[in-house]
């Protein structure tokens, strides 16, 4: 608060700035010529009122004349002056439109010539004396009950500067009714909005944390002096925001332009990352208000540990520290949500609940249109069992309010459909859920089809799967087949997407059946061998199915998680006999993993970046998968006609436990029921566990 105990300026007075804000956010930066005293440099509005009691009032004014540093800030001071013209509003430091606006475009600031001095001041401003007449009991006993609440403590987190002591305003008793007990509440607003920079980060803004380091000394130090805050990085107060344009969103999305399904793997990786042991994946159509209609819309849920505030802004954030605590986690690079997502459509609402927490979080293209800078609403609720409140540690009930109202208006969602989609996760369970809509397009329809189980519920015969529309075969070198399903369908690329899969996948409602490569295929051999002298392992093999599809290839993990897919090597690039059938099965993370945390493989994690030791990995790659083609099948064999070439081993997955198990050579796998694995043991006792 501000000491109006000096006698109002003139308007040829020294100029003064003044950044006005609202829920951190900047308005427009200011300046004025007139102001009475100085003046902290960031005012944070904090409430609107009528302004009839103000105008009428003869207090004091002085005018605010707006200095915007660019044209967003252009923009909305003239929104917020229109707001309080048309609302007869006036701000907690009675901010008022002129009486001709819109004519003209300065602001009014009514204010009265009153001081009163807590006890707690008496010792240390001993030496100023200069106490207006006009002092009354009821604003000291105010002044006394701000003091007891921690102003001092709120001073003392600024670092000291030798100027004068920070100054109040106090106003005369016809505003008491009007302002009661929050002069005190709001005594220390200018100070708090410097700590509440790094807390306050609920409508997300792209926040450096450096650069909100820098924005707190600074506004520390000319806090109380009437000079502008220095300009950082030639914008002022441009430290508090990292300017990213909404068109980045778009920008990102170009990452995945060539595979749909590889923005939607970063989603899964996501959840493998979260230890979940399931997940499901489906689209269905919900209402959505502001279009009238009911709209398609992908659901990525499943049960890991979920996220706190503190994890979702991390996520939000273009781009993190690489994780240390978890080698094997697969997301390296801190923009696989924003780069997948985006990919898949317009907008994305994400749910996440921990043991004692709950966020909401809104990443919109809608929401952002004809934004300068880029906002990302959140939400977050603290939580004890079954009690849920804001979370007014990380935000305040009206920045959580406006947060809210963003969501209820650009997504299918409001309050009470988001209580029904926590309800799964009960009490004491965590998860995460990510909501798509606006989807991707291909031209008159969505770039993705998707039917569910048929309604016998046999998904055996007819599983429910989403598809790429187009059934293109990605490109490849040296392949003629156009039978690749791993390229448009969804449940043939996650059956492949693990290396060693562990996490249940739904799609459409039905259940992924995981095809561990390494395992199913016949004449499996193993080859070991050192490249840059690091350790590979090879497995390889013949399939019948890539063999009748005329496939072939390596298949790249990294991480578990699979990079490349019948990538050709050797002779296969040049004859699209050779080879056919055989593949090969390799996980490169020990290749790939370079210094210092780096990896080498690209941030789509669809390839990997050509270096030395990938072109040495190709190198050997070729070499075996030539030498176990001549040994093993490049010679006059006959056989007989239609002979079928079973794999080595039959393996199969426990629903429960999700381990692999070896099975007899005469055991009867059709006897397994696909959704009733635990009835193995039931059946037939002959089998090993891996």
């Amino acid at each position: 608060m501000l000491n109006l105990n000096e006698l109002p300026g003139n308007d040829e007075g020294p100029i003064q700035y003044v950044m006005l804000t609202k829920d951190n956010k900047p308005i427009c930066r200011t300046k004025s010529s007139n102001l009475p005293f100085d003046t902290p440099n960031l005012w944070p509005i904090t409430k609107f009122r009528p302004s009839k009691p103000f105008r009428q009032s003869e207090m004091p004014r002085c005018r605010l004349y707006p200095e915007p540093e660019d044209s967003h800030q252009s923009r909305e001071w003239k929104t917020f002056l229109q707001f309080l013209w048309k609302n007869e509003k006036c701000c907690d430091f009675y901010l008022l439109p002129s009486d001709d606006w819109p004519k003209s475009t300065h602001a009014v600031v009514p204010y009265q010539m009153r001081i009163s001095r807590p006890a707690c001041y008496e010792q240390e401003f001993a030496t100023s004396d200069k106490i207006h007449p006009g002092t009354n009991s009821t604003m000291r006993n105010m002044a006394e009950k701000f003091c007891k609440r921690g102003f001092l403590e709120q001073v003392n987190r600024v670092p000291k500067m030798p100027s004068s002591p920070a100054k109040r305003v106090v106003l005369s008793e016809e505003f008491s009714d009007h302002l009661g007990e929050e002069i005190a509440d709001n005594a220390c607003s200018s100070v708090n909005a410097i700590n509440t920079l790094r807390q306050e980060k609920s409508s997300f803004h792209m926040k450096d944390d450096t650069h909100i380091a820098k924005l707190q000394r600074v506004s520390a130090e000319h806090a109380f002096t009437n000079s502008p805050i220095p300009k950082v990085q030639d914008n002022a107060l441009a430290i508090n925001f990292v300017r990213t344009d909404p068109s980045y969103l778009r920008t990102l999305s170009q990452t995945h332009a060539g595979w749909i399904f590889g923005a939607l793997a970063e989603l899964v990786d996501n959840s493998r990352d979260a230890k979940a042991s399931r997940l499901d994946i489906f689209i269905e159509y919900l209402y959505f208000k502001k279009a009238g209609k009911k709209i398609p819309v992908l659901s990525i849920v499943d049960d890991g540990h979920g996220m706190s505030h503190t994890e979702i802004m991390r996520m939000l954030s273009f781009g993190h520290k690489q994780p240390e605590e978890d080698p094997d986690q697969i997301g390296k690079f801190g923009i696989g949500f924003k780069t997948g997502s985006m990919k898949l459509g317009r907008d994305v609402l994400v749910l996440t609940q921990t043991s004692s927490s709950r966020s909401v979080a809104l990443l919109s293209q809608s929401y952002n249109e004809n934004k300068e800078i880029l906002e990302i609403p959140i939400i977050t609720y603290s939580k004890q069992g079954c009690y849920m409140e804001v979370d007014l540690c990380i935000q305040s009930e009206e920045c959580a309010a406006s947060n809210l109202n963003a969501v209820k208006e650009f997504s299918p969602f409001n309050e009470y459909f988001i209580g029904e989609k926590f309800g799964p996760f009960g009490e004491t369970g965590t998860g995460t859920q990510i909501y798509i809509w606006n989807l991707d397009e291909w031209g008159s329809n969505y770039i993705l089809e998707w039917d569910n189980a048929n309604s016998s519920g046999n998904t055996q015969q007819s599983p429910g799967d989403i598809l790429i529309r187009s059934r293109r075969v990605r490109s490849r070198p040296g392949q003629i087949s156009q039978k690749v399903p791993l390229d448009y369908s969804l449940q043939a690329y996650l059956e492949v997407i693990f290396l060693n899969p562990r996490m249940k996948i739904y799609v459409q409602g039905s259940l992924v059946k995981s095809q561990p490569l390494a395992k199913c295929l016949n004449k499996t051999v193993q080859v070991l061998g050192q490249i840059m002298d690091r350790d590979v392992l090879l497995t390889l093999g013949r399939s019948k199915v890539e063999w009748e599809r005329m496939n072939c290839g390596m298949f790249l993990y990294w991480h578990g998680r699979l990079i490349e897919a019948y990538k050709r090597v050797g002779g296969q690039v040049h004859n699209a006999d050779m080879g056919r059938g055989v593949i090969g099965v390799i996980d490169v993370t020990n290749l790939m993993d370079g210094g210092n945390g780096g990896a080498l493989v690209l941030n789509n994690k669809q390839g990997f970046q050509d270096s030395e030791v990938y072109a040495k990995l190709e190198e050997w790659l070729g070499v075996k998968a030539d030498e176990y083609w001549d040994k093993n099948f490049d010679i006059l064999d006959v056989k007989k006609v239609d002979e079928r070439y079973k794999p080595d081993h039959d393996w199969v997955q426990c629903n429960k436990c999700r381990k692999w198990r070896i099975l007899s050579t005469d055991f009867d796998c059709s006897a397994i029921c696909h959704h009733s694995m635990e009835n193995v043991k039931f059946l037939n006792n002959k089998f090993h566990e891996e």
